[in-house]
């Protein structure tokens, strides 16, 4: 089966920042973000140098064929001469997101917040997470604090490309 025939769409995920992360090396990490969803897809920004509150400002795209399935993010601290260490990692769902993209919404005021998902103890969320239409478009901004690790969030968009070719939502 086509794989573009099972996708809905693709689904852009602005990687804006890194706040507070672990130090890993001497004095401070030298942090990448990896992102994946399901068995098959991975992506990963750029390595920023020497700095616990990089800014990747990073767009990274990933097919979605079932909107059910978690998004994982990792990061990761860039190492030369061994394995990259690991800085904590997050899961975020993607569902919410869709389902306000299906209410095919049009014309909106600028800023206006369509619904919010809540932080709870089975989500990685730091803070409220907040659905919005922005410059004639969905996007859900999120802060995401780091698992299996001492300290750090990243921040993060979600935006929705429609690919013609794609089942759609």
């Amino acid at each position: 089966m086509d794989p573009m025939e099972s996708m809905m769409g693709l689904l852009r995920i602005h990687i804006q920042r890194g706040v507070n992360l672990a130090v890993r090396d001497m004095r401070s990490s030298d942090p990448y973000v990896v992102i994946k969803m399901g068995k098959q897809q991975k992506v990963k920004t750029r390595v920023v140098k020497k700095n616990v509150n990089p800014e990747w400002n990073e767009d990274l795209t990933l097919l979605v064929a079932d909107p059910n399935l978690p998004i994982r993010l990792c990061v990761y601290d860039r190492d030369t001469f061994s394995f990259d260490d690991k800085m904590g990692d997050a899961e975020f769902e993607v569902a919410t997101f869709i389902k306000v993209l299906k209410m095919r919404l049009e014309g909106l005021p600028d800023g206006t917040i369509i619904t919010k998902v809540q932080p709870n103890r089975q989500n990685c969320l730091a803070e409220e997470s907040y659905i919005v239409w922005s410059k004639g478009k969905l996007v859900q901004n999120m802060v995401l604090r780091l698992r299996n690790v001492e300290c750090g969030e990243v921040e993060l968009q979600l935006q929705w490309i429609d690919v013609p070719t794609s089942k759609g939502l």
